[in-house]
């Protein structure tokens, strides 16, 4: 396994990448469903921000969600990543879009979601080794 050909055991491996992907994944739940529910004026304006008519946030919302969910659970979670990469790329050319720096915080949150993925799953780090 290449995490433990760098000296790091699978299960410490397994811990990190729950650990890493687990808390964005959380976070995007938890603000995705208060934002909507409780702050939906500062939803609304992001959308006129970003030029999105207001009644596609619950499907932006939903899709965020759904997404993070699947990648938490263990059966689903590549599911889950791809989805979440679409996401991320949305998110990415979204703020590129509008000429806004803070693109690169979708781009590094969706690498953090493959890297937690990563290091958590045995098959993934087979399919994609680092070192031979």
């Amino acid at each position: 396994m290449a995490s433990e050909s760098s000296g790091i055991t699978s299960k410490v491996a397994i811990v990190i990448g729950w650990v890493i992907g687990g808390l964005p994944t959380l976070l995007m739940i938890g603000t995705g469903i208060g934002m909507y529910v409780m702050n939906p004026g500062q939803m609304k304006d992001g959308m006129k921000q970003f030029g999105y008519p207001e009644n596609v946030a619950i499907w932006i919302v939903l899709a965020e969600v759904v997404s993070a969910v699947l990648y938490l659970i263990p059966r689903t979670a590549v599911l889950g990543a791809i989805l979440l990469t679409g996401y991320f790329g949305g998110a990415v050319a979204t703020h590129v879009r509008v000429n806004d720096w803070k693109f690169v915080i979708p781009l590094i949150v969706g690498i953090v979601i493959w890297l937690g993925l990563f290091l958590r799953d045995r098959r993934l780090r087979e399919l994609i080794p680092f070192r031979s």
